[in-house]
């Protein structure tokens, strides 16, 4: 059976990144949970799905900070509201955790406004004391980089301070932008890695450094780019979509073939997100009442079921330990 991943904790319920959110997904009996980090202005490691944040803080309520708004291109996206590394920690703190899409998740968005940010740290204690493992993803490294930001030493140093940088059984670190993954190779870290994968495009970071030769996504799937991973990384999560396999009509015809191929290489394997309503099904398996509505996600995700992966993120952990299992509870 496959792992299940808390996916931001248990943001199906609470607001992502929160630690009730987090508490939740534990207590659902998840084998990890999953934060993303990015940096604050003084290099401590945040956890926030994105390093703007007008959207999950309550950061626009703050007259003290109406001057830190700004437009900045991340990824190549300009984007306009407040970032993370223009603020200390110090600020950060003062700020309060907001669900990200209350029109599909009114309960969540209900509990707004109540609980502050956290760190990595913070999280790595929760999952420490909890005895369950982190995937950790690291954001936007490219982008920080150019202002200064060294993302593969600011998580190695943290990783090491908390005593996690050889927690090989309980750690994996993963990243759409292959460099940043080479760089914690090359800083020694030996927890598991694995490339993240999009359904289209290629890593920024190889865009910026390559070009339009940059390794795409798709590339990574065939058999020489699935040989050169195996070189490089020790897993793969490619987005729902690619395993799925949807025919026009929104049809699974998978699971898709690389699952096996690259498992056959050695690599593991897992897939993001597992949610439960419309909106983020695929069109065959949608029913009535609307986006927000739960739809037939046990038939979505039985074909995810039947690929054999290696791990399956959630964003409702109840459901998700209910219907893949998890492997803590089935070896």
């Amino acid at each position: 059976m496959p792992v299940v991943i808390g996916h931001r904790g248990a943001p199906g319920y609470l607001p992502e990144h929160s630690r009730s959110s987090y508490q939740r997904a534990i207590a659902a009996g998840v084998d990890a949970v999953e934060p993303d980090v990015v940096p604050s202005k003084d290099g401590v490691l945040v956890v926030r799905h994105e390093n703007e944040i007008s959207g999950t803080t309550d950061v626009s309520t703050r007259p003290a900070f109406a001057d830190r708004r700004t437009s900045r291109v991340i990824d190549g996206e300009e984007l306009t509201g407040w970032f993370t590394e223009d603020f200390t920690w110090a600020e950060l703190q003062t700020l309060r955790c907001r669900e990200r899409i209350p029109a599909i998740r009114p309960g969540s968005a209900a509990h707004d406004d109540i609980e502050p940010l956290l760190r990595l740290r913070d999280v790595l204690d929760l999952a420490r004391e909890a005895g369950i493992g982190v995937v950790l993803e690291i954001k936007h490294a490219a982008a920080f980089a150019r202002r200064g930001f060294d993302m593969a030493e600011l998580v190695a140093a943290e990783l090491r301070e908390s005593g996690w940088a050889e927690a090989v059984d309980a750690l994996v670190i993963e990243s759409f932008e292959p460099l940043v993954l080479a760089r914690l190779r090359e800083r020694g870290i030996r927890v598991p890695l694995v490339q993240l994968i999009e359904a289209d495009g290629a890593p920024w970071d190889l865009r910026e450094r390559d070009g339009s030769e940059a390794r795409t996504y798709a590339s990574m799937l065939t058999a020489a780019g699935l040989d050169a991973l195996a070189d490089e990384v020790e897993g793969i999560s490619p987005d729902k979509r690619l395993v799925l396999a949807p025919d026009r009509w929104g049809r699974a015809k998978g699971p898709a073939g690389f699952v096996g191929a690259a498992q056959g290489r050695g690599l593991r394997v897992f897939t993001w997100t597992c949610r439960p309503e419309n909106a983020f099904l695929l069109p065959a398996y949608r029913r009535g009442g609307g986006r927000a509505a739960l739809g037939d996600y046990r038939r979505e995700w039985g074909v995810l079921r039947d690929a054999r992966l290696d791990g399956v993120f959630v964003d409702h952990p109840d459901l998700g330990v209910e219907f893949f299992g998890g492997a803590a509870r089935n070896s």
